[in-house]
């Protein structure tokens, strides 16, 4: 049986910066977004190397989905990350902006 892992810090909205974020220690994980209209473009996912494989990215993507859904945004996914992670949970497909549903 896998050893469960500590909750992670919570995710931060940083609109000055266009992203969400959560400082890991001395690192910053991040959720890059560029807004277009009512469009959410989520343009980059970084997790520092370290912290890979524990939930961070996925964490980053769920809170800027949040985030768009409870603003009425569509989401265009840039990011490959988050293509395969909204692949992966179609509950989130409705958030799609036209046109972006073929980059699934």
């Amino acid at each position: 049986m896998r050893a469960s892992q500590p909750p992670l810090p919570a995710v931060v909205h940083n609109a000055a910066a266009q992203r969400f974020e959560v400082a890991l220690g001395g690192d910053l994980a991040r959720a890059d977004y560029r807004m277009d209209g009512n469009v959410m473009r989520l343009v980059h996912t970084e997790v520092p190397r370290a912290q890979e494989g524990k939930g961070v990215a996925g964490a980053l993507v769920r809170a800027a989905l949040a985030h768009a859904e409870a603003h009425d945004l569509k989401v265009a996914p840039m990011c490959s990350y988050v293509r395969s992670y909204m692949k992966r949970h179609p509950e989130t497909q409705a958030l799609l902006a036209s046109g972006t549903g073929s980059t699934l």
